[in-house]
């Protein structure tokens, strides 16, 4: 859970480096809490296409877009560190905007390991180090 929340913590930080474990614990939250929130939602009637919404489905809906709002920043900024880990500007950042195949490139990147060692971003946060016989 702590790897869950340590984005959080870190809420606007986008200076150093993040393990791919930081991201995608983080991942795997927002994707448990935006799910258990649709599901929410869609049992109280928040997606009828009718004009009678549940209160209790309205509910749902804002929390969820408010959970949307509040976890932007840091999801942007974990990604961000997690560029920095590999030694890549936070600029890269913008690749996901790319119809159709930045999505897939951000997903590479966030599949790759980070560079051992220290890298212009900071020291390496598994603890490891650059020289063999240091």
């Amino acid at each position: 859970m702590e790897w869950m929340l340590m984005p959080l913590k870190r809420y606007a930080e986008f200076s150093g480096r993040s393990q791919r474990k930081e991201y995608w614990m983080f991942t795997l939250f927002m994707v448990l809490v935006i799910a258990a929130l649709m599901f929410g939602a869609a049992l109280l009637g928040g997606f009828d296409d009718t004009d009678d919404t549940s209160i209790g489905g309205a509910i749902f809906l804002l929390l969820l877009i408010g959970f949307v709002l509040v976890t932007a920043i840091p999801s942007i900024a974990v990604t961000v560190r997690r560029l920095h880990d590999q030694d890549k500007s936070g600029w890269f950042y913008l690749i996901s905007f790319v119809p159709y195949v930045g999505g897939i490139i951000m997903f590479v990147f966030m599949c790759i390991d980070g560079t051992h060692g220290s890298n212009r971003f900071g020291p390496d946060p598994k603890g490891g180090h650059s020289e063999i016989f240091a």
